[in-house]
């Protein structure tokens, strides 16, 4: 008996030290923390940074100072080649009734699509909810239209991701199904559960269609594609207008962000933490993602000022061009493997600054069990999720039979209100949310650094 009691000491003290130390990365976020502060300037002094743009050099640039400031032992920038896509002048768009009759409506051009012609585009229009609805009108039905992809998000989804993917498949892949009918162009309803003026933006896709056969393609608001239903079901025979000026450029050159506190035990095992840099055009991307952006550099500020010395490198990333084109996730990947780094955990921050309630993990089942075991240090920071699932697209080429990748994950029932729209902006972030979220991300972080991964890459 007393031979295990002193067996339990340590493992008491090991505990308690654990609390304790969550409690300081917890407190010194929740007053003194630095990730309010920054997504202020980023959102307010930078503005929207979509790639390719002088926004997104510009944050590039900042970011990079900002972490050189927080005495890191190493910084610097990785380039990568990135897509430029410009919007150009505003759209403009409406529905007529009849000849002279019109009713206004909002869009924004969906990200990589074409300029409609410089007097813009009117044409009567056919309502879908899916490609299999389109499938069966056939191109007798559909061609010199335009093409209304009008399936909603389902509201029945607790989970307003799983919500969003059932239906983005429609603004993604729209086009390249319109363009086999021969429509003339596409309208997609915004992926939001509110009924709202506000058009959400979002990447498509023309696959291998040619130029010259492409076809333009826009987002209408909720409120506006209800309305749009309703004219259709009254007269079909209504035509839609719209204008946009978008052009897609040729690729620039642009650059991750990278920052590392070198391990002092095993320097050669990298944990990573991270967000992208861009955003949409449309709002300054506070949500999206400025906030994963300013919580991961936190994550760093943290761990130096609550007194934590890494035993394994820890890097913060800060990708460019996850919006429309993944060019930073995958080159940083490329260049990893290129030189044999064994990245044992990649956390990503990419679904808002609401309040977090616990992580996603891609990973084996020994991991998991492993992680598992730490929950009940997280509860009473009220985070409780912990489920095998996704991580993140831009750690996502990081993947390995033996690593652990893992995704920050927020309340997300307001995310899709602001998720690439004019109304993702500085003031929809609640500070101490965001802070909270920087806060629980570092714990984590700490905690995989201090006991490692189960069956970690041999190298």
């Amino acid at each position: 008996m007393r031979f295990l009691f002193f067996l339990l000491i340590p493992f008491s003290i090991f505990s308690q030290s654990d609390k304790d130390i969550f409690k300081e990365i917890y407190n010194n976020s929740l007053t003194n923390g630095k990730s309010y502060e920054w997504l202020d300037y980023l959102s307010n002094n930078i503005g929207g940074r979509l790639s390719g743009s002088l926004n997104a050099e510009r944050a590039v640039n900042w970011t990079k100072s900002e972490l050189e400031l927080l005495g890191l032992d190493k910084v610097w920038l990785q380039p990568v080649m990135v897509p430029k896509w410009v919007r150009g002048a505003p759209e403009f768009a409406y529905i007529e009734s009849e000849p002279g009759k019109t009713t206004k409506v909002n869009i924004t051009a969906l990200g990589g699509s074409i300029a409609t012609p410089i007097v813009g585009l009117k044409a009567n229009v056919v309502e879908v909810k899916s490609f299999e609805e389109l499938e069966k009108l056939g191109k007798d039905e559909i061609k010199g239209k335009i093409v209304f992809f009008n399936r909603p998000m389902d509201p029945t989804l607790i989970d307003t991701f799983k919500a969003y993917g059932g239906c983005v498949n429609q603004r993604y892949e729209g086009a390249v199904h319109a363009i086999e009918y021969q429509a003339v162009g596409v309208i997609v309803r915004s992926m939001n559960l509110k009924i709202d003026d506000l058009p959400h933006t979002g990447s498509m896709t023309y696959g291998k269609i040619p130029v010259e056969k492409r076809i333009p393609s826009a987002a209408i608001s909720t409120k506006d594609a209800d309305l749009l239903s309703s004219m259709l079901k009254i007269d079909n025979d209504i035509k839609f207008y719209f204008k946009q000026n978008c052009q897609q450029m040729d690729d620039v050159l642009s650059h991750n962000v990278i920052g590392e506190l070198t391990g002092s035990e095993y320097p050669d095992e990298y944990i990573l933490v991270g967000g992208h840099l861009d955003s949409w055009d449309i709002g300054d991307g506070s949500h999206d993602d400025g906030a994963g952006c300013v919580q991961s550099m936190e994550v760093l500020r943290l761990l130096k000022i609550s007194g934590i010395t890494p035993k394994r490198s820890i890097r913060v990333v800060l990708f460019m061009n996850e919006e429309n084109g993944l060019r930073g996730g995958n080159k940083y990947a490329q260049e990893s493997f290129k030189k044999g780094e064994n990245h044992i955990f990649a956390l990503e921050s990419d679904a808002g600054a609401f309040t977090p309630r616990g992580f996603y993990f891609d990973t084996d089942e020994s991991n998991f069990e492993q992680i598992l075991s730490w929950k009940e240090l997280f509860k009473p920071y009220l985070i409780h999720f912990f489920e095998l699932g996704g991580s993140g697209a831009d750690i996502g080429p990081l993947k390995t039979p033996n690593n652990v990748l893992s995704g920050l994950k927020p309340d997300s029932q307001r995310y899709f209100d602001h998720h690439h729209s004019a109304n993702d902006v500085f003031e929809t972030i609640h500070k101490r949310e965001l802070e909270l979220g920087a806060a629980t991300m570092t714990a984590l972080v700490y905690l995989i650094d201090k006991y490692g991964i189960v069956n970690k890459l041999k190298m």
